[in-house]
């Protein structure tokens, strides 16, 4: 399974759409098998093709701080489930996720730096 994360100085970054980059965890049940990184979108991740990109690597979980409706619409479009509420340093996040302490917050982004979300 794949887990991937918007990573922004090693940390989730709040705003999934501006990381510098989505650090990418291959894992088993329990534990973190291997790690590797995909650069972000140059513009606004959350109108990109990002979703499509991640699925077309494996990644079937996104842990996440915030991010807007429609974006999480379009990544479970991709069959990409969303765990929204989470920070902090990624490796910890993702090791939180494999030990079941993570749960979805279902809490949404509201406002963006690169406009109107809602047209994609």
């Amino acid at each position: 399974m794949k887990i991937a994360l918007p990573t922004r100085q090693n940390n989730i970054d709040e705003h999934f759409g501006h990381c510098e980059y989505y650090t990418i965890y291959t894992t088993n049940e329990k534990a973190i098998l291997s790690e590797e990184t995909l650069p972000s979108p140059k513009d606004c991740g959350c109108k990109s093709g990002i979703a499509k990109t991640l699925a077309d690597h494996g990644v079937t979980v996104m842990l996440a701080g915030n991010m807007g409706e429609n974006a999480t619409s379009i990544l479970n479009a991709n069959g990409i489930e969303v765990i929204r509420g989470c920070f902090g340093n990624v490796k910890e996040v993702a090791q939180s996720w494999l030990s079941g302490k993570l749960i979805d917050s279902k809490e949404s982004c509201h406002s963006h730096e690169c406009g109107d979300h809602e047209a994609y």
